[in-house]
């Protein structure tokens, strides 16, 4: 993770105090927003600064539609109903989620469009989903990547009267799922797709995963060409077979953000944008500004070397970052009293509720409160069910994670 320097807190124009942090590694001076917590509400919780995220909605949106191609955000990220609907409203046509659980609260909610951007190989994992898109007139994209999963989704379709569109999942580098762009049985594969009963060949779909391990900025539009190239390039065999690949979609925060989104791509499917975290802030993708969740902590306790905190594994998560490909530690911690404290610090280590801050002889008083940026907010969020909406005009409203225990 980046190193910073903080200069003195100052009064911010709503009266709320900031801190001008500079990244040492990009030079970046930014205005980190350091609202003081409630004093009497409950630590550790999730904030989220509103204003911060509707930035981080917009930037990504006008980045889609500059490039022309269809904004479908993935929701695992925050598993909010009203952060999904904000993203449709700045333009989205849909939403991507992972899992089917995950999929029927925002298909209950209405959303009209949806990508399952997980392999089913069991038919039954659709039996609560697929009721729920039949009925509201859902349409239903998701993905396959071996004859079984095939198979299965056939199955599902047909026992429920109902049509899915289904991408061929192509890996593309992170080796998780998927066949190779040149697997001699890949075409094979979409033909079966587009011939077995129930199902709509889709085209293809990818998640250059692998992209958040990259060593540097500008390797990320290497990537983004590369995944790119791959997929038009099966695409153009599959149209010589008489296959037609109506979309081939993308989606990983670093490649959708740090690079120029490629013109073969149709579709992108970026989640962590909407948040940020110090993954991204180490891959040069965002400023400190950009970061719009953190976790709100307690100090509990200290010792010659640390100061503890009441946020460890089942509040941070013990993930360093996405694909476990994260910087040191788990978080950056800041002083959220406003109490002109200028020191930052890093979350060293967790046990389940303690997280150890080392304090280089700058202990804070036991029970201030602390504000960590995470280094994956996707896996930080996932451990509340609330989280607090924080607006610029200094109020809060306390929403659902709506999907949060959409698991299975």
């Amino acid at each position: 993770m980046s190193t910073f320097e903080v200069t003195q807190p100052a009064a911010s124009a709503a009266g709320m105090a900031s801190t001008d942090i500079r990244d040492s590694t990009s030079g970046t001076t930014a205005a980190m927003f350091l609202r003081p917590a409630a004093a009497d509400r409950p630590t550790p919780y999730i904030e989220v600064d509103e204003k911060r995220l509707t930035r981080n909605i917009k930037a990504m949106q006008q980045r889609a539609d500059a490039a022309s191609v269809a904004m479908f955000p993935h929701v695992k990220t925050h598993k909010s109903l009203h952060i999904a609907r904000q993203q449709l409203a700045a333009g989205a046509r849909g939403i991507t989620a992972s899992k089917p659980s995950e999929a029927l609260i925002f298909a209950e909610a209405g959303i009209a469009s949806i990508i399952l951007a997980y392999p089913i190989v069991h038919a039954a994992s659709l039996d609560r989903l697929l009721p729920a898109v039949k009925a509201r007139g859902v349409e239903l994209r998701t993905i396959a990547a071996s004859q079984t999963g095939v198979h299965a989704l056939s199955q599902a379709a047909s026992r429920h009267g109902i049509e899915i569109g289904v991408f061929l999942k192509v890996d593309v580098g992170l080796g998780r799922v998927g066949l190779k762009p040149d697997d001699p049985a890949a075409p094979e594969l979409c033909a079966s797709i587009a011939g077995t009963p129930g199902l709509r060949f889709a085209g293809l779909l990818s998640h250059a995963g692998h992209a958040y391990g990259a060593p540097e900025p500008h390797a990320l539009a290497k990537i983004a060409d590369d995944e790119a190239e791959a997929l038009f390039g099966l695409a153009q065999r599959l149209r010589q077979r008489g296959l037609a690949v109506d979309c081939i979609s993308v989606g990983a925060t670093p490649t959708c953000l740090g690079a120029p989104l490629p013109r073969e791509v149709d579709c992108i499917r970026p989640g962590n944008y909407v948040f940020l975290d110090g993954t991204a802030l180490r891959l040069g993708i965002c400023t400190a500004d950009d970061l719009a969740l953190s976790v709100v902590a307690r100090v509990v306790a200290s010792n010659d070397a640390h100061f503890i905190i009441d946020a460890g594994s089942k509040s941070m998560s013990s993930d360093r970052g996405a694909h476990g490909m994260g910087g040191a530690g788990f978080g950056t911690v800041v002083s959220a009293e406003g109490d002109g404290e200028t020191g930052l610090w890093t979350l060293e280590r967790l046990s389940e509720e303690h997280g150890f801050v080392p304090h280089s002889g700058r202990p804070l008083p036991l029970g201030s409160r602390v504000r960590v940026f995470p280094n994956h907010s996707c896996a930080s969020i996932a451990n509340f069910d609330n989280f607090v909406l924080a607006r610029a005009d200094g109020t809060a409203a306390n929403l659902p994670v709506d999907a949060r225990n959409g698991q299975t």
